[in-house]
């Protein structure tokens, strides 16, 4: 019995600990964030070749944890690949173009998707209007290439 109250305190003990990383890995604290994707400061992804841009509205897209507005030009193609983390997509304009082993999906807006950490899959943007869409990334933003 006394065992078992040790081992529940130190699970309890870094469930609060990881709680307390995450939401400072977030950046949020107790203030309200209010961005606005038609006033987002966008930048360019390097290796996207001005095809992607991102704003970042909390986190570190290339650290950890994160959240962006993104934009995907008309037509964009970003091949077969994979994300070491979990990606969480909400279209906002345009649609957000998927394809995996289950076949196809038009994410338009209000549309949400969610793609796990290793999923192989393809993704671009609408041929006329591209795509902007909310991302969420359980950690570090990465794009691998599928062989």
């Amino acid at each position: 019995m006394k065992r078992s109250l040790v081992v529940l305190g130190l699970v309890l003990a870094l469930i609060l600990a990881w709680s307390i990383e995450r939401a400072k890995a977030q950046g949020q604290s107790d203030k309200v964030t209010f961005v606005s994707s038609k006033n987002a400061k966008f930048s360019e992804v390097p290796e996207a070749n001005g095809r992607v841009s991102m704003a970042p509205l909390w986190g570190d897209a290339n650290a950890g944890a994160h959240a962006t507005f993104t934009k995907f030009a008309p037509a964009y193609d970003a091949g077969m690949h994979t994300h070491t983390n979990d990606v969480w997509i909400a279209v906002i304009k345009g649609a957000y173009l998927y394809k995996d082993e289950d076949g196809e999906k038009r994410v338009g807006p209000g549309d949400f998707l969610r793609v796990p950490g290793g999923h192989k899959h393809w993704s671009g943007g609408d041929k006329k209007e591209g795509a902007l869409f909310y991302e969420e990334g359980s950690g570090k933003f990465d794009l691998i290439p599928a062989k």
